[in-house]
């Protein structure tokens, strides 16, 4: 008996400024399409009270993450705030092989670098609905120091400057309105929110202050 051919999944890349909720629409998506799944990156960053190794990140010490870096193992890789993240190149070609769609939620360096070795991808930029509201996620987070939400706030500004790169920009003002979008997007139904938008650059503008 032949094998039935299996069609290879699609990717998708998702990156933001810190405080854009990018965490929990990407959480809340692969809980709603069942043909998509989340790469879990590499990371050398401390595991929080509330992570699983394996689930959140593949928590590994700095020689580790350097050795998977001279095998050249990741997608992509960078450090952020003095913590090295990376995405398992051979993680994400299995997935895409056995017919799932992939998402990775990773800074728009990394969708960078993705784009380059994988430009197949679709890209997508999650931006907040105002300054305002950007810097109060960022400070009732309670798990930051207030150096270290200023120097997130400075990022996030800097960071929003790259909306342009992607493909498809999601405003997320509202959580269900974002998560839909996002939806569309995944599903081949996202025209509406391309990034070659009417009035998407001067907003993005009034983000970064």
């Amino acid at each position: 008996m032949s094998k039935v051919a299996i069609d290879k999944g699609k990717l998708f890349v998702v990156s933001a400024p810190s405080g854009a909720g990018k965490t929990t629409l990407v959480n809340a998506i692969v809980d709603r399409l069942p043909r998509l799944r989340l790469s879990v990156s590499h990371t050398t960053r401390p595991r929080r009270e509330n992570e699983v190794d394996g689930r959140d990140y593949h928590f590994v010490s700095r020689e580790q993450f350097q050795q998977l870096v001279a095998e050249d193992a990741f997608l992509e890789h960078a450090e952020v705030f003095g913590n090295c993240y990376g995405t398992s190149r051979e993680s994400v070609q299995d997935l895409l092989d056995q017919g799932f769609d992939v998402i990775l939620e990773i800074d728009w360096q990394g969708a960078e670098l993705v784009r380059q070795r994988m430009p197949a991808c679709r890209s997508i930029f999650i931006l907040p609905p105002s300054a305002a509201e950007l810097e109060r996620r960022l400070r009732g987070r309670g798990t930051d120091s207030a150096t270290v939400i200023a120097r997130r706030l400075a990022q996030s500004r800097s960071d929003i400057a790259h909306w342009h790169d992607f493909d498809f920009v999601i405003v997320n003002d509202q959580l269900d309105r974002a998560l839909q979008e996002l939806e569309k997007v995944i599903t081949g139904k996202g025209d509406s929110s391309r990034a070659r938008r009417p009035g998407l650059n001067e907003f993005a503008d009034s983000l970064q202050g």
